[in-house]
């Protein structure tokens, strides 16, 4: 898991690369870019570069100390992230907290951080502080982590990982040296996950284009859902405006759980999408390609205006989910919204 090993992301790893070429490693890095691209390896791979003793700025990747630096047990190497994520890596159980585990990065963590920097690094000559989803630090957080990016500890650096950099405060940016990953080739994504998780390659390939250029969504995306995705299309293009009944079963169905949610509306917004390009007569095109008669039919009776509504409704709902909106209020929102317009 070196730096070499990160995938699809050659301007990134490039600089990153390049600094510790010449010496020029920054005190803090922000690694920015959607979910599952990249970013943590990268990190990962940064960590070890700067602490291993075999190949010191590029990183051997197999000794003792990469190793341990892969499996979160280096002594110089920190990581800082939400209770609930370590949760759901099982890093952590239920158990150990009183309530809920936040999912924000809290202050106290941020103080914890700043005592273990302050100490002497006990093998490698440079200590390294990994912040997994950095945009979940509360604001009391991000001011504590302020005055560790402007009197960083010596022979330090500090890398924060995140989907959403518009969440941390300018100030924290700007102290950042950026490294920006996009969204990694769908053919890439499409040949991991065929390998990985012995699928067909047309699943393959819808599974990586659902994913959005995201290698870990797409080989975490359920199968039997994928298979499902018809029946979902099928009874959203079904619903009626005089139908309210309908619209709210459809919400209660699918927004159970902010994640039940989030797939709806991505899905949703995947079909919008195969339903303009058949409009355009670019069918060779579709994500999902099974269902190219229906999106011909649909995109035969709708207007360009209402798909651009009908794209702009629903980006306006994933939106306010991501910012923790009840999920199956946001998709009845919507759906009103979208359905009960006079014309179509």
């Amino acid at each position: 898991m070196t730096l070499a090993s990160v995938l699809g992301q050659p301007r990134a790893i490039d600089s990153l690369q390049a600094a510790l070429r010449s010496g020029a490693v920054h005190h803090a890095y922000l690694f920015a870019g959607p979910e599952g691209v990249g970013k943590e390896r990268a990190a990962v791979g940064l960590a070890q570069a700067l602490t291993c003793p075999e190949q010191p700025d590029v990183g051997c990747g197999t000794c003792a100390s990469c190793t341990r630096v892969a499996r979160g047990l280096h002594p110089d190497v920190t990581w800082v992230m939400p209770d609930d994520e370590r949760v759901s890596r099982g890093l952590a159980g239920r158990s150990d907290f009183t309530g809920t585990p936040s999912r924000d990065l809290r202050v106290e963590q941020i103080r914890q951080l700043q005592e273990r920097l302050a100490l002497r690094g006990l093998e490698s000559r440079r200590k390294v502080a990994i912040l997994v989803s950095a945009q979940a630090m509360n604001v009391q957080a991000q001011n504590a982590f302020l005055k560790t990016l402007e009197e960083p500890p010596a022979d330090t650096t500090l890398v924060l990982v995140a989907s959403a950099m518009d969440k941390l405060l300018p100030t924290i940016r700007s102290r950042c040296s950026k490294v920006h990953f996009g969204p990694l080739p769908v053919e890439l994504v499409a040949e991991r996950v065929r390998t990985e998780r012995k699928l067909d390659a047309d699943t393959a390939q819808l599974a990586a284009i659902m994913a959005g250029g995201s290698l870990g969504r797409a080989l975490s995306l359920d199968v039997e859902a994928l298979a499902r995705r018809k029946d979902v299309v099928t009874a959203f293009e079904n619903l009626r405006g005089d139908n309210a009944v309908g619209l709210l079963r459809f919400a209660d169905e699918h927004g159970g759980s902010r994640e039940d949610a989030e797939a709806t509306l991505e899905l949703l917004a995947l079909w919008t999408r195969d339903v303009a390009l058949a409009k355009a007569g670019r069918e060779d095109s579709l994500a999902n390609r099974d269902l190219r008669q229906l999106a011909v039919d649909v995109g035969a009776r709708l207007s360009d205006a209402w798909l651009h509504r009908r794209h702009a409704l629903l980006d306006g709902a994933r939106a306010a989910v991501a910012r923790n909106g009840a999920p199956r209020l946001q998709l009845e929102r919507m759906l009103i919204d979208l359905f009960t317009e006079t014309s179509r």
